[in-house]
């Protein structure tokens, strides 16, 4: 996360309105968590309250005697000046020091690591801050012109008390954290919530010089380099109100502007939101499918489902020229014209360009409905007056009678994707309200037991006649408990890069207990048999709701919602991530093929590389330099005796938190370890079936991304998972051979540029 200085350089972000109390503040306690560039600096400060009128106290760095911190004051009027028997600072820049300065009356205590550092007693009364106080990190206080006297280094946290605190009290202080009884008066928390005060008394914040947030921390580039931060006007503290009602035709308010710039910052400083890997760009996605994917006239265009507040389940729309950067439209479709919400549902472009949306429309006995807009942008999609084109009889299901009068059931749900043959419109239905209805009892019959799916047929796409069930399960792939429902079905290139398609088509689907899989096979007289099943999550459910197009070249490029949140979602302000772009191909076996698509590539900097890394038994080598957050890597491994070798990523310095990618030789698997990740999420060890030919390297490649974390072996397997790293030193990365010696042939590694817009 970075905050451009030349573009907001004294520009005033009205952060939020909330005002300072009227009482003023004596007795105090000032702290801060911070790394000094270097230890030549002189005059910065790490931590200043200013009254407006040239009075000041703060956390000082190198200004009276070289290399000690000292309390700052106007004049010195609150600052002693012999301080040689003071310790030097000897923290490098990569080391965090705690420095807090306490003020009770006339004595002023200086803590560093909650250690006492300096005391002495003032001959001036203590100086009080009322309504008008500032606070700067940088300059020493508000009138300091001189830019080479401005602080230089990171800046973790800061925090102002409305009291002095003990010593004990000091020492337990850790960043993140308050105790219940020991509340903070103004608290900075840049790896929460960016330059936002906590508190709301400081609302009002400019920029001056090269200043920003990378990695949690506040990082000022000296010559200047300064933040402001000021308070309300008002005398009493009150939030603001946002507007929930204004038009696109009236003036934009105020408190509008300042609510979506905090809510930008907030985003930005969320060690869990993606930088490249789509997500939601606020709010709910909860369910949060991919939907709606289709390719028209050289762009990407791709729905997602999520919650919109105070409206419904709706679909949102991105599209994209290269698969990488996405433009935002506005929602595609929503409540309203005869349904209460959209769900999952598929995409089609017609012959004449238009292109339709199909969805299961919500609540009760609604059924199937379609949407279509035209180009050039498809920003507007009237629902048909046909709606429901595919009529329920209750939730999710449609009973009608066979010429004998018994009941037939068939799926009114999670429509698929339309294709067109010989001039007629075809479309699939899914199973898992008949399944829940009929299938689950345990004298179920066989035929309406595990997944399925429903054919339509249509010549006008207004009116479809349901034909048949598509395909026949076989319960050697798939158990009883499972049902069929997001299915996506196109046919199958022969490689990568697209081209003529193979023959073979590919139907995605989940089932809601066990996650994403699929059916590779061929499409006959509107029958479909598989040839062979494969799954795309094994432990749990987390890949989860594919969605599929092929493009302009003929790929067939996939995404999935990774159903793995973290605790405390609504209070994050967003929800929902998807995984990175797969496309998908028929491999000269017959079974399916995945790898990242190729523009993914021009994300990458910074390369790194090593070559021939032996690595013996129990060896493991850190990668140095790695941005270890938002990276790919690419590892060409020749396994030799090894029973297990991969990497390790999102590792602590001590091995406390950890994410394992490997091979295991023995089991035949590619495994995805998450116990040890974090404290949020899914802990669970992963397999995926996968088996090296005899002296074939194991090629793997990785993507990490905050909370994402992908995997792919050989062209042939692939894990993706959510990891909720708790430490701010959970950056490293390693490579690991157990159970014999292994050799890592090439290594590359990039840092990987952000491309998601916030």
């Amino acid at each position: 996360m970075k905050y451009t200085a030349s573009l907001i350089t004294s520009t005033t972000l009205a952060i939020a309105a909330a005002a300072a109390p009227s009482a003023p503040l004596h007795d105090k306690t000032l702290v801060v968590w911070v790394a000094p560039a270097n230890l030549t600096q002189q005059a910065g400060s790490a931590l200043t309250i200013d009254d407006g009128q040239s009075h000041f106290d703060g956390i000082i760095f190198g200004e009276i005697t070289p290399k000690k911190w000292m309390p700052g004051s106007d004049g010195f009027r609150r600052t002693l000046k012999e301080q040689g028997d003071w310790p030097d600072e000897s923290a490098d820049a990569a080391t965090f020091v705690q420095m807090a300065i306490a003020y009770r009356g006339n004595e002023v205590t200086v803590f560093r690591n909650g250690h006492d550092y300096a005391y002495y007693t003032m001959p001036n009364p203590p100086q009080a801050f009322g309504p008008q106080a500032t606070v700067l990190f940088g300059r020493r206080h508000l009138d300091a012109g001189d830019p080479e006297h401005s602080f230089v280094g990171r800046i973790r946290e800061a925090r102002i008390y409305d009291k002095p605190l003990a010593p004990e009290a000091m020492a337990a202080l850790v960043p993140g954290r308050v105790t219940g009884d020991l509340k903070p008066w103004a608290w900075w928390s840049f790896a929460d919530e960016g330059l936002r005060e906590k508190t709301g008394r400081f609302t009002d914040i400019k920029l001056i010089g090269d200043v920003r947030i990378d990695d949690g921390c506040l990082v000022l580039n000296g010559k200047g380099a300064t933040v402001i931060t000021t308070r309300s006007g008002d005398n009493e503290v009150k939030p603001v109100t946002v507007p929930k009602t204004w038009s696109f035709t009236s003036p934009v308010p105020d408190e509008a502007v300042r609510s979506a710039r905090l809510l930008r910052e907030r985003f930005l400083a969320d060690p869990y939101r993606p930088t490249y890997h789509f997500c939601v760009p606020e709010d709910m996605g909860m369910p949060g499918d991919p939907n709606g994917a289709f390719y028209h006239n050289g762009r990407y265009h791709l729905m997602y489902l999520y919650n919109r507040s105070g409206s419904g389940f709706c679909w949102g729309h991105i599209s994209s020229a290269d698969l990488v950067h996405w433009r935002h439209h506005p929602d595609a479709i929503g409540p309203g014209n005869g349904d209460e919400g959209c769900f999952s549902g598929g995409a089609f472009v017609d012959d004449d360009g238009t292109a339709y949306l199909s969805y299961w429309m919500l609540w009760g006995a609604k059924g199937i409905g379609l949407a279509k807009s035209q180009g050039p942008d498809f920003d507007v999609w009237p629902k048909l007056e046909a709606n429901p084109v595919i009529k329920s009889t209750e939730w999710g299901v449609t009973e009608i009678k066979d010429p004998h009068g018994r009941s037939l059931f068939y799926g009114s749900a999670d429509p698929s994707n339309i294709w067109k043959k010989n001039g007629r419109y075809y479309m699939l239905t899914g199973n898992l309200l008949v399944l829940d209805k009929i299938g689950r009892a345990p004298e179920a019959p066989l035929s309406e037991q595990g997944d399925r799916l429903y054919l339509f047929v249509s010549d006008d796409l207004k009116t479809w006649k349901y034909l048949h069930v598509f395909y026949e399960r076989k319960p050697e792939w798939t158990d009883r408990s499972e049902d069929n429902m997001c299915p996506s079905f196109l046919p199958l290139p022969s490689n990568p890069e697209g081209g003529p398609a193979s023959g073979k088509h590919l139907l995605l689907f989940i089932s809601h207990n066990k996650g994403c899989q699929y059916y590779v096979g061929d499409y006959r007289d509107d029958k479909f048999s598989p040839h062979n099943h494969g799954r795309m999550t094994w432990v749990d459910n987390t890949y989860f709701a594919p969605e599929a197009l092929v493009d302009g070249q003929g790929r067939q490029i996939m995404w999935a919602w990774l159903l793995d949140n973290p605790s405390g979602e609504k209070e994050k302000g967003w929800s929902g991530v998807y995984g990175l772009p797969r496309s998908l191909w028929l491999g000269d076996d017959g079974t399916l093929r995945m790898r990242p698509v190729k523009e993914l590539e021009k994300l990458r900097e910074a390369e790194r590389a090593w070559s021939d890394l032996a690595l013996a038994d129990g060896g493991t080598q850190p990668l140095e330099g790695v941005a270890g957050d938002a990276c790919e890597l690419r590892l060409e491994i020749a396994v030799g005796a090894a029973k297990r070798c991969g990497l390790k990523v999102r590792a602590s310095a001590d091995g406390q938190e950890e994410t394992l990618l490997y091979y295991d030789a023995e089991a035949k698997q590619l495994v995805f370890d998450s116990t040890r990740s974090g404290k949020d999420g899914r802990k669970a060890v992963e397999r995926a079936p996968f088996a090296l030919k005899p002296d074939e390297p194991l090629n793997l490649r990785v993507f990490v991304d905050k909370s994402v974390i992908e995997v792919f072996a050989n062209d042939r397997q692939a894990i993706c998972r959510r990891v909720y790293s708790t430490r701010a030193d959970s950056l490293g990365v390693s490579l690991f051979s157990q159970g014999g010696a292994s050799t890592f042939k090439q290594v590359q590694a990039w840092q990987m540029t952000p491309a998601n817009p916030y």
